[in-house]
């Protein structure tokens, strides 16, 4: 059966029943009450999909539920796909199920091989798993095709659809409103042998695309409008991603949905609120099917949650498409992006985005969550786990002028701190190693020539309250020594050029001496000698509207011109030799991610900014 892979320690027990520290939610409430009735426990399992003969020959199912993710290829995956992983995968695994991936691949026009092995991606990287024994492969829906054309043929020698040759103008006027009645097709009296050849000869492409339609036949004055004899297939000739050229007849997704969960044995289909209105008709199908003894009892139950709604984000897949097709982004993969591949190159790790689903919760009500939610679940999990480091994204020379004479010219003084201030319980730091020397690169706001009130950082003698000159400003070199400014030197136009300042002998991080001089600050610094330049992304939110595309807004509009700044900065060595995806904590900036596409560890150290240390919106 599907497992899937835990991101706890592996000494803890499966559970049968919801962790205590979950949230409780009203998903796990139906859940929880279906086990305390004994709703599913009399399904089979044949170890595959299948119909009701194939599960009637399988042993009782040991998964206790079985939910899906069931994603269209048409596109990357975003945080609201992440939610409903989370939310499935979650669920099944709390409760000892199991959680299936199907991709719902019906519509051949929009779908690709490229998405398909992106999801799969997506979905192991955030710590789940489906695989079985002896089958590790995700199910898809077009395996399915050759059930559904016979469920069709059922439906309609059974007299529950008919072939509509209307044009789709016709149907949609005759369906009426939330006011009116539908009115009956005039080939909604056809006889099952009649609609059965038509349906044939659909299957055969003896008919052009868009001339006919196999609808349910249901009830036209249904206050429900879904229920008004819904179109099931269509005729639409086009290469499929799998099938090939097999098929020019495809199943509409409300018909396709229902079959698929059923021969999965999926017992809770977990959906949003928009196919709420379509509930009434998976239940309808499903009764039908197993009268027909075509699909087993009991069927899958549909329930459904909100959607995410995340502030400054839109998540429709079209509109996502227009910011990467119109260069807006820089791809799928753009930090910029909500998709998983975007979030992942971010900075985003599986246990931020995985504690964020479950601190939102799951509700039946539609709400907004500020994007400031999911950037906390990020600081809170990379905290105790990214490695520090210094950089200067905003270099300025700092020269200490007397270094030559105390410690000896050309001198490199080795100096180290520890890569994890808080390790977890029991882990030693690691240590990073630098060098100070006569030259460093700091912080160009770390001088300031006329210091604001309470500043204190380095800054020049100046005339007291008494009118004597008051020495220049002492701080620490972060590791290293104390050092006292002395001033600076400008260039013709009057900037800033160089810092000046002498270091205090004998004042080194970790010696005895260390306290002999107070510093009223410590900052940081990369020495000149080992330094390497780096390019740094600053990423900000992609909109400066929080809602960009609400009320029909035109949310290019509301692009922010500034969600990219590209820096050269000098960051320390231990940094130019990280690898890929490794995150870290440039202290006083923020998180940061060496890019996982152009960063080239030692030679080309390329890093993103994921978040700062404290939100900073709306401040």
């Amino acid at each position: 059966m599907p497992t899937m892979t835990a991101t706890a320690p592996a000494s803890t027990p499966a559970a049968n029943t919801a962790d205590a520290t979950k949230t409780s939610n009203f998903l796990r409430q139906i859940i929880e009450s279906d086990l305390e009735k004994g709703s599913y426990t009399s399904r089979r399992w044949a170890g595959s999909p299948g119909d009701a003969a194939h599960q009637a020959a399988g042993a009782p199912d040991p998964a206790k539920i079985r939910t899906r993710f069931p994603p269209e290829p048409n596109g990357y995956l975003h945080i609201g796909h992440a939610k409903s992983i989370c939310i499935n995968f979650g669920l099944a695994r709390d409760y000892g199920g199991v959680c299936h991936l199907r991709f719902d691949d019906t519509n051949p026009e929009k779908e690709d091989t490229e998405y398909v092995n992106s999801i799969i991606e997506s979905v192991k990287w955030l710590g789940f798993d489906w695989s079985q024994p002896d089958n590790d492969k995700p199910y898809q829906a077009s395996d399915y095709f050759d059930f559904m054309y016979r469920a069709a043929e059922y439906l309609i020698e059974a007299g529950y659809a008919y072939v509509d040759e209307q044009t789709a103008e016709q149907m949609r006027l005759s369906r009426g409103d939330f006011g009116k009645p539908g009115v009956d097709s005039p080939f909604r009296t056809r006889t099952p042998a009649e609609n059965l050849a038509r349906f044939r000869e659909m299957q055969a492409g003896l008919h052009e695309d868009g001339s006919m339609v196999l609808r349910a036949k249901i009830d036209m004055a249904s206050a429900n409008i879904n229920l008004r004899d819904p179109a099931i297939y269509r005729i639409r000739r086009a290469t499929h991603h799998h099938t090939g050229d097999k098929w020019c007849i495809y199943p509409m997704y409300t018909f396709a949905h229902p079959i698929e969960d059923a021969l999965e044995q999926i017992t809770h289909s977990l959906c949003t609120l928009e196919f709420e209105d379509q509930r009434p008709f998976y239940d309808w199908l499903l009764e039908r099917l197993i009268e027909g003894k075509l699909l087993s009892a009991p069927p899958p139950r549909q329930y459904e949650f909100a959607r995410l709604n995340l502030t400054y984000v839109i998540t429709s897949k079209r509109k996502l498409a227009q910011l990467v097709y119109d260069h807006k982004v820089n791809g799928w993969d753009d930090p910029r992006m909500p998709t998983i591949v975007g979030l992942r190159r971010r900075g985003y790790t599986p246990a931020s985005i995985q504690t964020f689903a479950e601190r939102i919760g799951v509700t039946k009500s539609d709400s907004w969550i500020d994007y400031s939610t999911l950037e906390g679940c990020l600081r809170e999990d990379l905290e105790l786990k990214a490695h520090r480091g210094m950089a200067v994204l905003n270099p300025v020379k700092l020269v200490l002028t007397n270094w030559d004479e105390v410690m000896g010219a050309g001198h490199l003084e080795p100096c180290s701190l520890p890569a994890l201030p808080h390790p977890p319980e029991g882990v030693e730091s690691p240590v990073r190693h630098f060098h100070l020397g006569k030259e460093v690169w700091i912080e160009r706001t770390d001088y300031e020539e006329v210091p604001p009130k309470g500043y204190k950082r380095l800054y020049p003698p100046r005339p007291g309250a008494d009118g004597q000159m008051q020495p220049g400003n002492t701080v620490r070199l972060k590791g290293g020594y104390v050092i006292e400014c002395t001033g600076a030197t400008k260039d013709a136009d009057g900037h800033i050029t160089e810092v000046l300042a002498t270091v205090i002998p004998g004042t080194k991080s970790g010696t005895p001496g260390a306290d002999s001089v107070k510093a009223k600050a410590a900052i940081t610094w990369v020495g000149v000698a080992d330094g390497v330049q780096a390019e740094v992304r600053m990423y900000d939110r992609l909109f400066l509207d929080a809602q960009p595309d609400a009320g029909g807004k035109d949310f290019i509009e509301s692009l922010n011109p500034d969600s990219l700044k590209v820096v050269t900065a000098i960051v320390e060595p231990s940094l130019a030799q990280a690898k890929p995806d490794d995150k870290f904590q440039f202290e006083r900036h923020g998180y940061f991610v060496a890019d996982r596409g152009d960063h080239v560890q030692g030679t080309k150290p390329v890093f993103n900014l994921a978040v700062g240390l404290k939100d900073s919106w709306g401040k």
